[in-house]
């Protein structure tokens, strides 16, 4: 990108040096007042260019190279153009897949603690299952309820859609 910015810059000072150039050539020669009519001026630089051929083929070259100059400026913008959209593209690609590696460390964390909680759920549960019994006597209540409906989230993926999923304890 960097080169294309320096042909760029280089193309457009080659431009303006050509028509820097073809100015002092053209109003060096020809002498017309702010005062001509149109048609006065346009007859000066004819005049001019009759009595001068070897100057006229001059700036008609720069003319020439001028517009050689233009159109691969134009064909160099087209280019950055193009690789700015494909640099955005690839830039979006690379921060998109350090997303997923951020979300993957997350789902395996997440993952990680589902298992270490449905554990600990089932701990509790086998612990309920004892004390149960026993606490219906003292008490005439259960211990603890709702162990049919305890779930835990859980993060799966088909390679391109992840889903949340509650597992049941």
């Amino acid at each position: 990108m960097e080169q294309i910015q320096t042909e760029l810059a280089a193309l457009h000072s080659q431009i303006q040096a050509l028509r820097q150039e073809r100015a002092a050539l053209t109003t060096n020669n020809v002498k017309s007042s702010n005062h001509d009519s149109p048609l006065a001026i346009v007859e000066a630089y004819r005049r001019q260019a009759r009595e001068n051929p070897q100057l006229a083929v001059e700036i008609q070259g720069i003319d020439g190279a001028i517009a050689a100059l233009e159109l691969q400026l134009n064909h160099k913008q087209t280019e950055l153009a193009r690789w700015k959209i494909e640099s955005k593209r690839i830039s979006q690609e690379q921060e998109l897949e350090e997303a997923k590696k951020v979300a993957q460390i997350h789902a395996e964390r997440i993952n990680q603690l589902a298992a270490e909680l449905a554990a600990e759920i089932r701990l509790l549960k086998a612990s309920a299952d004892y004390l149960s019994p026993m606490y219906w006597q003292v008490y005439y209540k259960p211990f603890i309820t709702g162990f049919k409906t305890i779930s835990v989230p859980y993060v799966r993926s088909d390679g391109v859609v992840w889903t949340i999923v509650n597992r049941i304890v």
